[in-house]
């Protein structure tokens, strides 16, 4: 009886040692997933291209336009006005092939739902300083430029709601339908209410092996919300940051708080590091047209691989069904042990 005895509790040592090790796998796990967007380490920022308080390298590393107002506490693209425009660009071209942009902005103004407008554009472009029409910039750019679209232009894309985040990369060959809100262009996108906020908003923008992922901040969480997430992406080096807003007949204040970039450290294949970044053209490679993002509610593409996170809630989701496999059979298990006590 008691080897009997002794022989279910090493079995039941040994099950508590296997719950440590899982419990001790997912801490691990969970830090990595956490690790995926870079929480600031200033070891990795990259000051030549980074904007901050209290914007000293205005003038020398960062050029402005139009309607800018440089100040302390922040830089205005726009004020609540009708009809402007203005950009502050980085005067330092960008050559790394790893990088995470996080920009703290502001949009806000007396404007009431719906009557405001028009938003915020976020570039890494070759050319820089040149207005257009795109949110106070050029159209056919060639690189990438993040939108944050305030109003709605499409009455009948009634499938979204606005603040409409959304990403394009050109190749200096396609324009920016404003009638249509991008979407002909569009390679995904997210809602994000980031307007008359009384906190801090965020928008992280990652590139890195070909991948381009958007994160917001908005919700006064302080945790990344995934926006945007698109594989096959080929973005060169030696293009330029920057930010552009503009206003029409409805206006807000567009506010840039800081641009900071961080260099991710990734290894790359000797044919890689031999290769001419600087050549690369500005294109995406997918499974559909981005015009068929018309009919999907999210913006989002469908065809897109699996992010890390849901690969890792998958294999989250089937460990845990393990343990709970292990729980209920270990639990059966001592009750019949102790059953079969009883008949002795």
């Amino acid at each position: 009886m008691r080897a009997s005895t002794c022989g279910c509790f090493d079995k039941m040592s040994g099950f508590k040692t296997f719950l440590s090790s899982i419990f001790i796998f997912f801490l691990v796990e969970c830090c990595l997933v956490g690790c995926d967007i870079t929480d600031g380490n200033t070891e990795h920022l990259k000051r030549e291209h980074s904007l901050t308080k209290p914007y000293q390298g205005v003038g020398n590393q960062w050029d402005f336009w139009g309607s800018t107002l440089v100040t302390s506490s922040y830089v205005r693209l726009t004020p609540d006005e009708r009809s402007k425009q203005g950009s502050i660009w980085n005067t330092v071209p960008c050559y790394l092939k790893d990088w995470e942009m996080h920009v703290q902005f502001k949009v806000h103004g007396s404007g009431k739902k719906n009557l405001h407008g028009d938003g915020i554009a976020l570039w890494y472009t070759k050319d820089r300083l040149h207005p257009g029409p795109v949110f106070g910039n050029q159209d056919q750019f060639h690189g990438l430029a993040i939108f944050v679209d305030t109003f709605r232009n499409d009455l009948h894309g009634m499938d979204r709601s606005f603040p409409y985040i959304s990403a394009m990369v050109n190749n200096g060959t396609v324009s920016y339908d404003h009638g249509k809100d991008g979407r002909s262009s569009e390679l995904g996108g997210c809602s994000a209410d980031i307007r008359n906020r009384d906190f801090d908003t965020y928008l992280a923008i990652r590139y890195s092996r070909g991948r381009l992922t958007v994160m917001v901040d908005v919700d006064d969480k302080n945790e990344w919300k995934e926006c945007i997430d698109i594989g096959g992406v080929r973005l060169p080096t030696g293009y330029f940051f920057g930010a552009s807003a503009a206003t029409g007949d409805l206006s807000d204040n567009h506010d840039v708080i800081s641009m900071k970039l961080y260099q991710l450290m990734v290894d790359h294949s000797p044919e890689e590091e031999n290769l001419d970044w600087t050549k690369i053209e500005p294109s995406v490679s997918l499974f559909k047209s981005p015009k068929d993002n018309v009919d999907d509610p999210t913006g989002n593409f469908r065809g897109t691989p699996l992010t890390g996170w849901k690969v890792f809630l998958l294999l989250l989701c089937a460990l845990l069904g393990i343990v709970v496999c292990a729980v209920v059979g270990a639990v059966v298990f001592q009750k019949r042990q102790e059953r079969n006590k009883r008949f002795y």
